[in-house]
């Protein structure tokens, strides 16, 4: 391959990167602070596609895409706080009602979401950062949506503020033991609760990035799991906000390997690549969620929930 080829796949792949990993690095950014309370949310799926139909249909009504990422927010915050309220009662399991809210999430969307299939809503800008290169494939690369830069401030804002604030302090008390928590007289189902919602109306700015920038438009396949890929996000990452930023980039480059080579002409087994963010989830599973160990960073409630005693 020539100089030139070289330079438009790696263009492709950052590219891709930083489009396909945008809704990761919400949804891995709302998981974490969910985890970090001690309560885990398999219901993301739900909320990531709840959200980006939300979004659709509010930037649809409104003309505004802003309106429809906030709309977005509120109704992944939404199905979020169900989820916390419904775990919050006596012998109920997280993970069964994760899965539960993750069916009536996407049940929700696609009922709701009928009209919305054939009509267009109003897009995120794109901002230009390649205006500094002659090449047009880091030009296309380098446009980026605008809710990247919101994400990677709030990485940052959530990272000091689990580190430095009273609240942090609590979510990541309430974490790591719940019984300390409640002798010093705080309310833990509360402060979970509140983590949840926070963290759904997080996931939901990613719902809003999948239908108001890439791919643009709502359809009943519009996650392709990443939802549920995004847990495996927050493990990978070992529960840093900051580490999520890197690991949203490298399954969003994983996600963009198919197209970019077709980007230079290469169509045979291209479709294969697609399945790399999937074998990434197989693998981190099974490297981290060993017999008898708690992964590093890992938040002490939730060991019986990726650990076998």
């Amino acid at each position: 391959m020539t100089a030139d080829t070289w330079i438009t796949l790696l263009a492709a792949i950052v590219g891709g990167a930083l489009r396909v990993g945008t809704p990761f690095l919400f949804v891995s950014l709302g998981e974490c602070l969910t985890e970090k309370s001690g309560r885990v949310n398999l219901g993301l799926e739900g909320v990531l596609v709840l959200s980006a139909m939300a979004a659709f249909g509010g930037a649809y009504a409104s003309g505004s895409p802003w309106a429809g990422v906030l709309c977005g927010a509120l109704a992944g915050g939404l199905l979020a706080a169900l989820h916390g309220v419904l775990c919050s009662l006596p012998r109920v399991n997280d993970i069964a009602t994760g899965i539960a809210l993750m069916l009536l999430g996407t049940g929700l969307a696609f009922y709701l979401g009928k009209p919305l299939i054939q009509p267009q809503a109003p897009q995120l800008p794109a901002l230009a950062l390649g205006g500094w290169s002659d090449l047009p494939a880091v030009r296309q690369a380098l446009q980026v949506n605008a809710l990247l830069p919101v994400g990677l401030a709030l990485a940052v804002l959530m990272r000091w503020a689990l580190a430095r604030t009273r609240a942090g302090l609590l979510v990541r008390l309430a974490g790591d033991s719940a019984d300390t928590a409640r002798a010093l007289g705080y309310p833990v189902a509360g402060m979970r609760i509140a983590a949840t919602a926070l963290g759904g109306c997080i996931a939901g700015l990613g719902g809003a990035s999948l239908t108001l920038f890439y791919p643009g438009s709502w359809n009943e396949g519009i996650s392709s799991g990443q939802g549920l890929i995004a847990v495996a996000l927050v493990i990978f990452a070992r529960w840093s906000p900051v580490r999520c930023i890197g690991a949203a980039l490298l399954f969003g480059g994983a996600g963009a390997l198919g197209p970019a080579l077709q980007s230079i002409g290469i169509g045979w087994g291209y479709h294969l690549f697609y399945t790399v963010p999937y074998v990434l989830t197989l693998l981190i599973l099974v490297a981290t969620c060993r017999p008898g160990t708690a992964a590093q960073g890992q938040p002490g409630e939730l060991t019986s929930t990726f650990s076998t005693k």
